[in-house]
């Protein structure tokens, strides 16, 4: 029995309509969404049976375009000797996890609690790489016990606590050091991690003196160097200009004397939308070739978006209807607290009706917005979706990304399922929760005296 099947959910067989209209929606590697009979599916299944089984707003992922998006990028880096790491923040769903698990897959994460996940989906310690600048020390020996790939050292203060948690526990640190090149990722500055002024890694002319510090202590296996220079990366060129200054790092440090076996390339590939075509793989594989395959490195990269954004919809339920100044409001069930990325990132994702649109694309807008006290629960405004009525179904796409995982129970709200499609059947990955969950959590416990 395989890891999700322990897991047992809600299972529903699906049969397939009959008549199939063109793609609505596609990746890379094929499929993803299309209408049948006028119906949106999701590989297949109607998403709107869906809602009917769980209610609405829900997430729904297809482990078919996990699947092949995994196959793709694999298949696109491995001539240059590189392994492919999913960055967990991305969607920390374990069975989400497991179906790249199962593949081979890496994992990248940046907390404790994203490492136990990544090994209760059945990934193998020696594949997790720890990244993050604010690792605790519990967090630190709780991943050296574990026997993970590598810690990536983020500071020269954090370099001190990993030596010493070492030291306590008796074993030796594996290390790299994530180096920040000031490069612009040319994408939104909120998740640009490359840059000088940016919280995130080392400055590489500080990596020299602390490189060789730590190779000099016994504690510390120093492996080698990391970076990551932003998110949602369409523009390769900052992608070249940040390996190009690890090219010169790696072959300084070993014109030192210094022994350089990994180096950790990052995530950061950006999927593309009607306006922005998406990177080209063929190119970024390139891009490896020319400026650090050469080298004699064990390669990795760490995408989120690029493995999962696509595979996922959110959808939701119009409620009411209200008439504004440039486009008519929609009143959703969905709000920021279940998709936070057009609050924090400004982002937009695609919107599809779950049924066919009632009249031809662009002579109706409407801002399709939340029911969450703030005026930045918003979704943007659409003129794809026909007339709206309430009680209609809408599907956000591209939503399978820092969707969920970024979700909160802001205004008491519950989180909302996730559902996982394949081979038409689908089934609840995560419930839904209700606001007993949260009043059991706020049972208070005993008073305790102060000193």
């Amino acid at each position: 029995m395989t890891f999700a099947e322990t897991f047992f959910s809600q299972r529903v067989r699906m049969t397939n309509a009959s008549a199939v209209s063109p793609l609505t929606r596609q990746g890379p590697t094929g499929q993803r969404l299309d209408r049948r009979d006028g119906a949106l599916c999701l590989d297949g299944v109607p998403l709107a049976q869906i809602a009917a089984t769980v209610g609405t707003p829900f997430y729904a992922y297809s482990a078919m375009a996990l699947r092949a998006d995994y196959a793709a990028l694999r298949h696109a880096v491995a001539p240059h000797g590189v392994e492919v790491c999913f960055a967990v923040k991305a969607n920390s769903n374990i069975h989400v996890l497991a179906e790249f698990a199962r593949l081979g897959c890496g994992m990248d994460i940046v907390s404790g609690g994203e490492m136990a996940r990544a090994l209760a989906a059945g990934t193998p310690p020696r594949r997790i790489i720890f990244s993050g600048v604010g690792k605790t020390e519990a967090e630190i020996s709780a991943a050296l016990q574990a026997g993970l790939r590598q810690i990536n050292v983020e500071s020269a203060a954090e370099l001190e606590v990993v030596s010493g948690v070492a030291r306590a526990l008796g074993l030796r640190a594996p290390v790299a050091f994530r180096v920040n090149p000031d490069v612009d990722a040319k994408t939104h500055a909120k998740i640009t991690t490359g840059r000088k002024d940016s919280k995130f890694g080392i400055p590489a002319a500080e990596i020299p003196a602390l490189y060789a510090a730590a190779a000099a202590r016994p504690e510390l296996n120093v492996v080698g160097l990391a970076l990551h220079i932003g998110s949602q990366i369409l523009d390769l060129t900052p992608f070249r200009q940040a390996w190009q200054t690890m090219a010169h790092l790696v072959k300084d440090l070993r014109a030192a004397g210094q022994t350089v076996s990994r180096l950790d390339l990052g995530g950061g590939l950006g999927i593309g939308d009607a306006h922005h075509p998406g990177p080209d793989l063929a190119e970024y594989a390139r891009i490896i070739g020319e400026t650090v395959a050469g080298l004699g490195l064990e390669l990795n990269v760490e995408p989120g978006r690029w493995l999962c954004a696509r595979a996922g919809v959110m959808v939701s339920r119009v409620l009411y209807l209200k008439p504004g100044d440039a486009a008519d409001f929609a009143v959703v069930d969905a709000a920021m607290n279940d998709l936070m990325r057009p609050a924090l990132y400004d982002a937009q994702h695609p919107a599809e009706t779950l049924h066919n649109p009632r009249q031809a694309p662009g002579t109706q807008a409407h801002r399709l917005v939340g029911p969450i006290c703030e005026s930045s629960d918003d979704f943007g405004k659409y003129k794809n979706l026909g007339t709206l009525l309430p009680g209609d179904l809408v599907a956000f796409l591209d939503a399978g990304a820092y969707g969920a995982a970024m979700s909160s129970t802001y205004n008491s709200r519950g989180l909302v399922p996730e559902v996982l499609v394949d081979d038409g059947q689908f089934r609840v990955i995560r419930r839904r929760t209700e606001i007993r969950d949260a009043l059991n959590l706020e049972e208070g416990e005993a008073w305790q005296k102060a000193c």
